[in-house]
């Protein structure tokens, strides 16, 4: 059935609610491309290149915990505080952002956070405390509108319920932090069910403090720690039996991650070494560790990548209306929202959340379009797509090649030469790039030609417009500056990679589906003043969520449920499971499965049945892959650690309403 959606409309002139619309008239499909939306900040007036690129340093460590002489715990107490940070350049107003940082160095709190660097196969325990609280211990309200009508953490509910209230929610903030790609046991994997309050002094009455997984979580890993929890805090501990690889952490609350995400904690976390982990070669370096010299020159370096909107006052934008989607103004998008009365029953559409949002600047470690000075040799990029909802394809504006050698879960089989760099968001790519034999001045672009919009898969230019050539489609620069010494690393066509653990043989297929609803209740038609008004005899308004499923086996149909709905995804302990991720919607979805690295086995198109193997650079292990539309997309992973997990689309408005489902492993 049709739908009437941002899709479906011509968008109207310009201004901050008009965005890339697509136009379906008669069969006909065409895009229309206009201003793409953000805050009061006109993008085009931001310099590039003014400031350079953040190195992260590596999270300054609290102490070491003895165990026995080779397993010492190294031990963190990281906060998540609230200040301002020059995101954009010099001589423009701070942006009000949230970061984590240690507690041993007040200088350490900054977005995105600094990197911890662990050891593969040595325990880290860290201590995550929620201190969104000002000076005289008040929590601090979120920088963002939050939709209340979501199935959501809410704490004025009581916990972990969908609410009512349609103004955005101004208490105190749930948080609890997710080590993405981490293989942790249930109570440390920071399920979005397990979130807490600040400790703050004025916490409302009635409201609840923390979710409804928290105590539980809290008994057991207090039993298996003998280290206690307090009120604002978690301790989680890592035991690192990973191979090496780049994961990241980030908050994971129910229903509101999107928000908290954007608002900034995210950070990078490198494992290092291990015993099958040995590269035949020199890989460029070193990466910044703790107690280097200020003036110490790095060759690897962590690159994180987001999109963001700004105010003139320097404050993040993101939309408070759903209209925003549509491009339309509010009062055109003249529908009712939950819980109002619709066409026959109560309104099923939020009123605040957005299915998805593109940004309109680049961001790279916690600045707008930075550049970096690099010497005419190699550098190893550890790169990571944290935008909220966009997919990026980078490219050299040279033309030369990335040199992928790793992916979410690690080294890939060999290494790869790639023109173009394609990340959904949360995929992570390790890379080398030569700058060798260029001379000094030599200025290099990183761009971006993924869309400004959902992506479905294809060729930039053919299948898809590509971001704005003179905002999103450009990333950051490289400025190339005469070399000091020479480059020790290997080229890397000669490198010899680890090879990822064979898996055992699949004992059981699981068909899982991705599925996007429009409204039951609420159906509409624009007027002819192009506004969408209330039409019980018209189309039904969508998209109202995306939703997880499984297949009807007699049908072949998704079966969507929501997050309530009992666990359908059940693996035995220990069992190897290939997943049939079916997808019956218009648009890529990057789907993430806590606690396993995963292999990609093939892609399937559903109605040709053409089978294709694996993207050369999907060799590795994954933990989080695209899925795209018309497709069923296979990954096999063996589930080894019992307990209570989710799997979802992280794209984080999706995951937000509803597009996640609860997994359990074992009994």
């Amino acid at each position: 059935m049709n739908t009437i959606s941002r899709r479906g409309f011509i968008v109207l002139g310009g201004g901050a609610a008009a965005g890339f619309a697509f136009l379906r008239v008669a069969g006909i499909d065409r895009f229309i491309a206009v201003a793409l939306p953000g805050g009061t900040l006109d993008p085009t007036t931001i310099t590039k290149y003014a400031q350079p690129l953040a190195i992260l340093p590596a999270m300054p460590r609290t102490t070491k915990l003895p165990q026995n002489a080779d397993k010492n715990i190294e031990y963190y107490e990281i906060g998540l505080r609230q200040f301002t940070q020059q995101i954009l350049p010099p001589g423009s107003p701070k942006t009000k952002v949230w970061g984590y940082g240690s507690l041993t160095d007040a200088k350490s709190f900054r977005y995105p956070a600094c990197t911890i660097e662990a050891k593969s196969r040595k325990p880290v325990r860290i201590m995550w405390i929620n201190q969104l609280t000002d000076a005289n211990g008040h929590y601090l309200p979120h920088l963002l509108p939050v939709d209340q009508t979501l199935h959501w953490a809410n704490p004025p509910g009581g916990g972990d319920t969908h609410g009512t209230a349609q103004a955005p929610y101004r208490g105190p903030v749930p948080m609890i932090t997710h080590l993405h790609g981490g293989h942790s046991p249930e109570e440390a994997d920071g399920h979005p069910q397990a979130w807490y309050l600040p400790n703050a002094n004025n916490l409302p009455g009635g409201y609840a403090r923390a979710g409804s997984f928290y105590a539980r979580f809290k008994s057991k890993a207090e039993q298996a720690l003998n280290q206690k929890w307090s009120a604002g805090n978690a301790v989680f501990q890592y035991d690192n039996n990973q191979a090496s690889t780049a994961l990241w952490f980030h908050d994971h609350s129910l229903g509101m991650t999107r928000a908290n995400v954007y608002a900034g904690p995210v950070g990078l976390y490198l494992l290092r070494g291990g015993p099958s982990d040995a590269v035949t070669g020199t890989l460029p370096g070193p990466a910044p560790a703790l107690g280097d010299a200020a003036n110490t020159r790095y060759f690897e370096i962590p690159l994180v990548i987001q999109d963001r909107s700004f105010n003139t006052d320097g404050s993040l934008f993101y939309p408070d209306n759903r209209a925003f989607f549509e491009g339309l103004e509010l009062n055109q998008l003249q529908i009712p929202f939950m819980p109002d009365r619709a066409c026959g029953g109560e309104s099923d559409i939020p009123s605040i959340w957005n299915p998805e949002f593109f940004a309109n600047t680049m961001v790279v470690n916690g600045r707008t379009w930075p550049f970096l000075e690099v010497q005419p040799r190699r550098y190893r990029f550890r790169i990571l797509n944290a935008c909220n909802s966009r997919f990026i394809i980078l490219e050299l504006g040279n033309g030369r090649p990335f040199w992928q050698i790793g992916a979410d879960g690690g080294f890939l089989k060999a290494p790869v030469s790639l023109r173009r760099l394609l990340l959904g968001p949360a995929e992570r790519a390790d890379v080398i790039v030569e700058f060798n034999g260029l001379a000094a001045g030599t200025q290099v672009v990183l761009r971006n030609v993924g869309p400004d919009e959902p992506f479905g898969g294809g060729t930039p230019g053919v299948d898809f417009e590509s971001a704005d050539p003179d905002t999103t489609g450009q990333v950051m620069q490289f400025r190339v500056v005469s070399g000091q010494g020479s480059d020790p690393s290997t080229p890397p066509s000669q490198l010899r990679l680890p090879q990822p653990a064979a898996l055992p043989a699949s004992s059981h297929t699981r068909q899982v589906s991705l599925n996007e609803v429009s409204s039951t209740t609420v159906l509409v038609s624009t007027d002819e003043d192009g506004n969408v008004v209330l039409d019980c005899d018209g189309e039904p308004f969508g998209p109202r969520q995306g939703l997880l499923g499984t297949v009807d086996t007699g049908t072949g149909e998704g079966v969507p449920r929501g997050w309530a709905d009992a666990v359908t995804e059940n693996p035995a302990l220990n069992a190897t499971e290939t997943w049939e991720l079916v997808n019956f919607t218009e648009d890529a979805h990057p789907i993430h499965i806590h606690e396993v690295m995963f292999q990609v086995v093939n892609r399937e198109n559903a109605e040709t049945h053409e089978v294709r193997g694996p993207e050369s650079w999907e060799s590795g292990r994954k933990d989080t892959v695209i899925a795209y539309p018309g497709e069923i997309t296979r990954v096999k992973a063996t589930y080894d650690r019992a307990g209570n997990f989710v799997w979802h689309c992280h794209i984080l408005e999706h995951e937000d309403n509803e597009m996640m489902r609860p997994m359990r492993i074992g009994p």
